[in-house]
Order: structure tokens, then C-alpha cells, then sequence
């Protein structure tokens, strides 16, 4: 059985992703700021002895790096650089340290390192200008990883919105599920018109799965979709699954000065790489979410 080692092993992706990638054999270890248990190491990223620790001891095969700040809301501007960024170059030095040699490092960005570019669908080739702290530190981490090319077989991937059953309610979705959930009758949000991809965390899974096989290094890639899906069209789907209709009501406070309005990816280059990937209708996804 290959070892799998997943830093964030559980937050939202790295519940779903760990009990995927079981599902085909692979064996699962994780790493958790707070938890302990069987195959889960305390591990602070931003402390390299504490991932030196757990690199010994584990001997990863493959190695998933989800932990991190990926609500772009919060508060403290500098724990985006301190984790996002620092504690993934303590990651890759750790490695370099020990001289341990996975099969594949997969380093999570994210898409918002491209910023608003005036474009519909956004490919590898644009150059990144994050608009916020959160993808500055994640391209950050993306420039700095790079270096290591040459030592280490990594992958960096930059993941679109995605969603599903336990994400957090202060996202997007699960907030708007909650209020559909307690019959709430008006919801307040921000901009209304943005677009975004809103893919399923599943599919997903399966994308992060097939990366981890495939022979590619070295290499930047968008986990997208090009589903673009708008917000206001989010809201009559949940009408149409909770048999009521709900008043939306734009709240001032809620829309961002620097929001990007249109968000959806090329998928050209993901799936070249690992063959297409396809992946339920987003009404199921809700339905899912709401019944969960």
C-alpha cells in the first residue's frame, strides 16, 4: 500500500480527500494543528521540526499539501504569509533536509492568484495579480516552490470554488443552504452577479487523485471546470429544492471593493494531463448538501 501523507487531513478537503483516495487502496496519513489519533500527527507547519517529525516518521510515498488560511476574509493579514507561504517552503525544505524522495509532492494554490484579469476563462498562461492577501501568499508560495523543481517532484494546483456536504457555513454555499435549511426568509449577501465555478468537491477528489498518478512535475494546473455558474442561479436552484421561494437582499457590507467578477477556469491543460473528468450537475450537489 502506498502511504499517502495529507497536511489539513481534517479540514473539508481533507476528510473528502482521505476517504477517496481509501477507496483504492491507497494508506492514509494526515497531519492536524489541533488532533491526534490513529494515523493523525500534531503538526504546526510553520514550526519545520514539527514537519521534520512527522516526515520521519511517516516516510510518505506521496505527500498532499492542503493546510493552510483559505478563508480570504480573515482577520490576520500576516498569518496568510506566515502559513500559506513560510510553512509550505518548511514543508519542501524539510524534505530536502531529510533526503526524503516522494513520488509526488501536490502543493494546493488557488485560483485566486490570477486576480481579476477582464477575461472569461482563465488559463495558465495569464500572469497572476492576486487582488488580496490570501492570493498574494498563496503565489507567494507558488514563486518560492518553483525553486525546488529541480529537487523535489512537485505539482501545484490551483482549485477553482468547490463545495460539498461539511464545508464550513462561512462560505458561499453552505451559508445560503443553512438559511434554505431554517426556512429563513430573506437572505443577505454581496455582489449578486458574480460568476463561479462552483464545481463538486468529489470531482475534485477524483482530479486530485489522477494528478497524484500521472507522470507530470514540474508543473502548474488549474483544477477547474469552466462550469460557470451564477450566483443569482444558485438561489432559484435552493428555490427549487426547498419548495420556497426566498427574498435576497444585497448587503453593503458584504460586497468586497476588490471582488473578482468573473472566475472560471480552462481546464485544457488538467485535463490533457489526466484525461477529462466529469462530475455531477450542481443542483445534485445542493440537493445533497441541503438533505445532508
Amino acid at each position: 500500500m502506498k502511504k499517502v501523507l495529507i497536511t489539513g487531513i481534517d479540514s473539508f478537503t481533507g476528510m473528502h480527500l482521505a476517504a477517496y483516495l481509501e477507496k483504492f487502496g491507497y494508506d492514509l496519513y494526515g497531519t492536524s494543528l489541533f488532533e491526534t489519533g490513529l494515523k493523525k500527527y500534531r503538526c504546526d507547519i510553520t514550526n519545520k521540526d514539527d514537519v521534520k517529525r512527522v516526515l520521519q516518521q511517516v516516510q510518505p510515498h506521496y505527500f498532499i499539501h492542503l493546510s493552510g488560511i483559505s478563508f480570504t476574509a480573515h482577520e490576520n493579514t500576516e498569518e496568510f504569509y506566515r502559513v500559506n507561504t513560510i510553512g509550505t517552503t518548511n514543508i519542501l525544505d524539510a524534505f530536502v533536509e531529510l533526503a526524503i524522495q516522494p513520488l509526488k509532492i501536490i502543493l494546493a494554490s488557488s485560483a485566486t492568484v490570477y486576480g481579476n484579469q477582464g477575461l472569461e476563462v482563465l488559463d495558465e498562461s495569464l500572469c497572476p495579480k492576486p487582488s488580496n492577501h490570501y492570493g498574494a501568499s498563496k503565489y507567494a508560495m507558488e514563486v518560492l516552490a518553483s525553486s525546488y523543481f529541480d529537487k523535489l517532484p512537485i505539482i501545484l494546483v490551483r482549485p477553482f470554488n468547490y463545495t460539498g456536504i461539511s464545508q464550513a457555513e462561512h462560505f458561499l454555499i453552505p451559508k445560503i443552504i443553512k438559511h434554505f435549511r431554517e426556512k429563513k426568509g430573506k437572505i443577505e449577501l454581496g455582489n449578486l452577479h458574480v460568476m463561479r465555478e462552483f464545481n463538486d468537491v468529489n470531482f475534485v477528489c477524483e482530479v486530485y487523485k489522477r494528478v497524484l498518478e500521472c507522470s507530470a512535475k514540474s508543473e502548474t494546473v488549474n483544477i477547474c471546470s469552466s462550469r460557470g455558474i451564477k450566483l443569482l442561479d444558485v438561489i432559484d436552484m435552493m428555490n427549487t429544492i426547498a419548495a420556497y421561494t426566498i427574498e435576497v437582499e444585497v448587503n453593503p457590507a458584504f460586497v468586497r471593493k476588490d471582488e473578482i467578477a468573473s472566475l472560471t477556469g480552462s481546464p485544457k491543460k488538467l485535463f490533457n494531463m489526466i484525461g477529462k473528468v466529469e462530475q455531477k450537475p450542481f443542483q445534485i450537489t445542493l440537493k445533497e448538501m441541503y438533505e445532508a
